[in-house]
């Protein structure tokens, strides 16, 4: 049996998978299919490594996260794989991992809902370098996958035979024919703007990126009538309007950046050995000026880029 290539995907398109398909004989892989089509039987993973902890008695499960700019990984590993749960709990978090492993699903009884966790077969820990290319490979397979979904969205009828025609792997024409199926509502949009900020983590206040916007077909209508909103797909029609949109948007992106960095700051200048509470640095950045809706979305956007970490509940800390 072939050893199943390891895919690389954000946090935030692999924590939205809700589609599984179950192999058929003992020892045939399973697979979680992404709302983008990526058919995942294992994965590879870079990210901030942010908490280990006990999970059983013994101590032989133990529970990871590890965050990348758009959302947070879910590992769990026992005793099945001892070597690589003694290397999680012997790292010094929070560190700069690498991960290979295999997808995991949980389904609570009387409930379709699945929530999907990793088991990992090897981990090291890595530099920001590493990490911050990660990223980009990352982002560029994302990409492959959004044009992929729009090429099939384009066909009358979409199916694997075409996609491969257009140079597509077997395992994606596969996994995206599952995702059209199973996922009726794929906002596109969502995933281009995982990509959009993911980039901008790696340059820090550069506004001139490239724009990403999925492209309009010639039957585009028809497609997004069937599948998602017009919006989520179609460029503004008028240019002024697109850079008046564009413009207020960078604003916006700028003054947030700034919010982040204010936060950031307060932090660093409150937290001692054990880290700072949370409601403490709330007080020290309304003192600021800042309102606590706002304050709140800047400590999650840092979490999520992995610049700080809650080791206790309600404590949080920089990396």
């Amino acid at each position: 049996m072939k050893r199943e290539a390891a895919w690389r995907v954000f946090a935030g398109e692999y924590n939205d998978s809700t589609v599984e398909i179950k192999g058929e004989g003992e020892m045939a892989p399973s697979y979680v299919v992404t709302p983008l089509g990526a058919k995942v039987n294992r994965v590879f993973v870079i990210g901030v490594l942010t908490d280990v902890e006990n999970v059983s008695e013994d101590g032989d499960l133990v529970r990871a996260h590890i965050s990348d700019p758009t959302g947070v990984f879910t590992l769990y590993s026992g005793s099945y794989q001892k070597e690589v749960t003694d290397a999680l709990s012997e790292i010094q978090s929070p560190a700069f991992v690498a991960v290979i492993g295999k997808v995991r699903t949980y389904k609570p009884e009387d409930s379709d809902d699945i929530y999907v966790s990793i088991r990992p077969e090897r981990v090291m820990e890595v530099d920001a370098n590493v990490r911050d290319k990660w990223i980009l490979e990352t982002c560029k397979n994302t990409k492959d996958r959004i044009e992929a979904v729009l090429e099939a969205m384009k066909m009358d009828e979409s199916n694997e035979f075409e996609l491969r025609k257009l140079g597509f792997s077997k395992d994606l024409s596969e996994g995206i024919i599952a995702a059209l199926k199973a996922y009726k509502n794929i906002d596109l949009n969502k995933y281009v703007k995982i990509i959009q900020e993911s980039l901008q983590y790696l340059v820090p206040g550069n506004n001139n990126l490239p724009e990403m916007k999925p492209k309009k077909s010639n039957n585009q209508k028809e497609i997004t009538n069937e599948n998602i909103e017009e919006e989520n797909l179609v460029e503004t029609q008028s240019a002024d309007k697109n850079e008046g949109q564009k413009d207020e948007s960078e604003e916006s992106d700028k003054d947030f950046a700034e919010v982040e960095d204010n936060v950031l700051k307060a932090i660093k200048e409150i937290e001692g050995d054990d880290g700072a509470a949370w409601d403490t640095i709330t007080e020290s950045c309304e003192k600021q000026g800042l309102d606590k809706n706002t304050i709140e979305e800047a400590l999650t956007s840092l979490m999520d880029k992995g610049l700080i970490y809650e080791p206790v509940l309600g404590t949080i800390k920089t990396t």
